[in-house]
């Protein structure tokens, strides 16, 4: 334990690390997504619906990669506090990924 009441894991700063790339991860699974759907909608020559919803992933990917950004920074300013995780930052992320996967099976489900 530290001064500050939480466990000593001893990486040596990798929590940081792991940390970015794991958000870093998501926005490119969201971002994947989203291109996908651009991708089918030129393909198949859909409606708008499939175009916002494209256009709906990307920026939901833009979002969590910027959360990403100010997270690792926060990490990288030294050992964690019990302040790390604002959870409003990870509700949103959830918030803006479950409403990308909603709205992406409606685009595939409902005729062009």
């Amino acid at each position: 334990m530290t001064g500050n009441g939480l466990r000593d894991t001893g990486d040596g700063g990798l929590q940081a690390e792991r940390t970015a790339l794991a958000w870093t991860r998501t926005s490119l699974a969201v971002g994947a997504g989203g291109a996908l759907l651009a991708a089918l909608n030129v393909a198949d020559g859909s409606g708008a619906f499939g175009l916002a919803t494209a256009c709906l992933g990307l920026g939901c990917a833009l979002l969590i990669l910027r959360i990403a950004n100010r997270r690792r920074r926060t990490l990288s300013l030294g050992p964690p506090t019990r302040w790390i995780t604002p959870p409003n930052q990870v509700q949103l992320t959830g918030i803006s990924v479950l409403t990308f996967i909603f709205v992406a099976t409606l685009a595939c489900l409902l005729p062009s």
